[in-house]
């Protein structure tokens, strides 16, 4: 009776599947007492496990393995867009025209169009001066250029010093505005629409963008604004990220990672087919009568920009990508930090998506098939199922079928397409080809977090409008020596840790254990790196560590 009951398990061969009410005669059985009660409890899991739990995982799956085909289809498409547009030199770019402003005698600089700089800042005290530095050191001629430095900061010793840096660029001549609010209302959306309510920017033709820690050159505007000027259909041009800090440590290697293919990739496509991609809301210039139509900055979710970009889209405004323009800015060097962001871009879209499906649908500026890209390709492949899918699939799916075998993933699902879309991912940054592995399980833990993410958007719960300022170091991480020691620096490791992630960690780590005894796909190989990520992040130990002053 022993050896029959737990041979079923070794081999992973499914038991048929027998009447319902067995359950309850072996629940009995095992109540009134048994000499083997491992064997019942094996028992009792399998004529659980064979009509409950394996339709359940079944379904899971195959909803898993249709999210992983779109998100492929997906992929490849991008991919051979940008393919062709290299291969045949189609830069998006050459479609519009771009002239030099030249000089009018007799109109002088009036021939220019009036510029705003807008500097967003909250609590900046490592990159206030770089900001304001690089804003202020943008080339324009001086009197149609407006520098604005919204500083919604707290803490008044900061407050301080920014008004200061503002005023000592006002000294130079500088037509610098710096504007504080008595609430921090709508966060960067609400500081970002309080400043246009100024005379001054009401009278401007365009308005620039820089969060805190962008350094854009001095060249930007005479490279953007042209596009503007000679093109009357574009509301937006976009700039590149150039990342200052991606060689800090490792988590901001996998960031730049992920970061260029967003830039190389989707922003390039949705430029070049549909001119509409989501503005990255810094290193970008609005045309103002594009804005204002669109409605102007709201504050309903926690991505006011893309917001913005998909209501002046339905307007019928084309934007431009701009790839070869790159403006200096700073990854999230923390863990903490890192999250926070990741949790705001997950959440944000598809809370968006949840308020403005029905408005794209029935919009009729624009073509169906606009709408068709924006409803299926950026929002539902883009925005939730990749982050669902990548959570889903690989840290659900595959570790539950290692102790319910009679689902098997197919393989297509579990190397193939994974496969494909990794190397296409990574393509995207060749120097980091080689960290392609880590990569992949430090994402697959981060999926966690989007998925959840995600989720709260999409049911507008708890958390839902949380908006945390990403932190950031300027030079201040290299000036103060990064740690992992947690005593000498007052860390307390209570505080570091994430026990969801641990939860999961060690799940993954008894399931490759039991895949490693009684399993015939080797999975384990996998679960086992998958579940050191877990635990590694999990425990914090990863990214830099600054200390407070």
């Amino acid at each position: 009776m022993e050896i029959l009951v737990f041979l079923p398990l070794q081999t992973r061969k499914p038991v048929k599947m027998g009447k319902l009410s067995a359950i309850g005669v072996t629940l009995e059985s095992f109540t009134s007492g048994g000499d083997d009660i491992i064997g019942k409890i094996i028992e009792i899991w399998v004529q659980f496990r064979v009509p409950v739990l394996a339709p359940l995982l079944r379904i899971l799956m195959y909803v898993s393995l249709a999210m992983s085909v779109m998100l492929f289809v997906e992929k490849v498409y991008m991919s051979v867009v940008v393919g062709f547009n290299c291969l045949f030199g189609r830069k998006t770019e050459k479609r519009y025209k771009w002239e030099e402003f030249k000089d009018d005698v007799e109109l002088g600089s009036s021939v220019y169009p009036l510029v705003l700089i807008q500097v967003p800042m909250f609590n900046e005290r490592e990159v206030y001066q770089l900001s304001i530095g690089a804003a202020c050191g943008l080339s324009w001629p001086s009197d149609r250029i407006v520098i604005q430095v919204l500083d919604d900061s707290t803490d008044p010793v900061i407050k301080d010093m920014v008004k200061v840096e503002c005023e000592k660029w006002a000294s130079k001549g500088t037509n610098i505005h710096y504007q504080v609010r008595d609430n921090r209302k709508g966060y960067k959306a609400g500081a970002l629409k309080e400043g246009l309510k100024h005379q001054y920017a009401n009278e401007c033709d365009y308005v620039a963008i820089f969060d805190a820690d962008f350094q854009p050159e001095p060249d930007f505007l005479w490279k953007t604004i042209p596009f503007l000027h000679h093109n009357s259909e574009l509301g937006l041009v976009q700039a590149r990220w150039k990342f200052v800090n991606s060689d800090e440590c490792l988590m901001t290697r996998m960031q730049e990672m992920s970061l260029n293919y967003h830039f190389k990739v989707e922003q390039e496509v949705g430029s070049s087919t549909h001119a509409f991609f989501g503005f990255n809301g810094t290193a970008g210039v609005w045309r103002m009568a594009a804005l204002n139509e669109a409605g102007g900055w709201k504050d309903r979710t926690t991505v006011e920009d893309m917001d913005l970009a998909v209501r002046a889209s339905l307007k019928g405004w084309k934007f431009l990508y701009l790839g070869s323009i790159k403006v200096k800015n700073e990854l999230p060097s923390s863990l903490k930090a890192y999250r926070y962001q990741q949790h705001r871009w997950s959440c944000g879209p598809a809370n968006l998506f949840r308020k403005m499906i029905y408005e794209i649908m029935i919009n009729e500026k624009v073509t169906l098939w606009k709408k068709l890209h924006v409803i299926y390709s950026f929002f539902f492949v883009r925005k939730i199922v990749a982050h669902i899918v990548t959570f889903v699939l690989y840290c659900v799916v595959i570790p539950a079928s290692v102790w319910i075998p009679e689902v098997e993933v197919p393989t297509w699902g579990t190397i193939y397409i994974p496969t494909v879309i990794t190397i296409l991912n990574a393509v995207g940054t060749p120097r980091s080809f080689y960290l392609v592995v880590f990569w992949i399980v430090f994402e697959n833990v981060m999926a966690l977090h989007r998925t959840k993410a995600t989720f709260i958007g999409i049911l507008e719960a708890q958390r839902v409008n949380e908006w945390v300022v990403t932190e950031k170091h300027g030079g201040a991480s290299k000036a103060k020596t990064p740690t992992r020691q947690h005593g000498r620096l007052g860390f307390k490791l209570s505080e570091r840790i994430l026990m969801l992630e641990l939860c999961v960690g060690i799940i993954l780590f008894v399931s490759g254990c039991y895949d490693l005894a009684f399993g015939k796909y080797y999975y384990y190989i996998y679960l086992y790196l998958q579940s050191i990520a877990f635990v590694i992040m999990g425990m914090g130990y990863v990214g830099i560590q600054v200390p407070n002053s």
